[in-house]
């Protein structure tokens, strides 16, 4: 058996050989590259795990009263910045999840006539630009003149034909997914509002 020096001289010349072997960068990379893998799906299943988290348990919960007061006082901007004809107004608390489950946004669905004799594609753009001179915020450009989705306040509102009766107009409003309250058992129908808009 061959005795090693003790000056450590065959340990370094096997390093140093292993180095040159061909196999060494390819297996760095994989090392590397699985590394990289199972630390970018842990991240990734942290973010799924921590937004399903925020849904279920959000900052800052919100009563009943809080989240209709949330969508009905933009609702009567809206209505009185653009000077809406409303024709119907009604509101709901809608769950953020499914159809039942908590946590639950205020949602109102609100029809109003046009003017007579103007057109959708005309109209809308002047409902626009007379909201965004009130504070609101113009989503993505909508390729469709007689669509507008707006923010203020993390509100969303949605201003839309209606697909039915193209004299008229909707207009979708949606607050924050923070009422935790549990409404599972409540009937899911649509209070009428339109009087506390006008």
């Amino acid at each position: 058996m061959a005795s090693v020096p003790s000056d450590g001289t065959a340990t370094e010349r096997e390093r140093a050989d292993w180095r040159r072997s061909p196999w060494t960068r390819p297996l760095i990379a994989i090392a590397l590259g699985v590394s990289l893998v199972f630390g970018g799906a842990f991240l990734w299943a942290d973010e799924v795990r921590s937004q399903d988290d925020r849904l279920d348990h959000p900052l800052n919960p919100v009563s009943d009263e809080q989240s209709r007061t949330e969508v009905v006082e933009p609702a009567r901007q809206i209505v009185a910045a653009a000077g809406l004809q409303t024709t119907n107004a009604g509101y709901q608390l809608m769950s953020c999840k499914n159809r039942d489950e908590p946590p639950y946004q205020g949602a109102i669905y609100l029809t109003f006539a046009l003017p007579t004799g103007v057109r959708a594609e005309d109209y809308f753009p002047k409902v626009k630009t007379a909201l965004v001179a009130h504070g609101w915020t113009e989503g993505m450009a909508a390729d469709d003149d007689r669509l507008a989705k707006l923010t203020k306040d993390s509100v969303t509102a949605i201003l839309q034909t209606d697909r039915d009766d193209t004299s008229m107009g909707v207009l979708r409003l949606y607050g924050q997914c923070r009422n935790v309250n549990d409404h599972r058992n409540d009937a899911t129908t649509w209070i009428n509002i339109t009087g506390q808009l006008g």
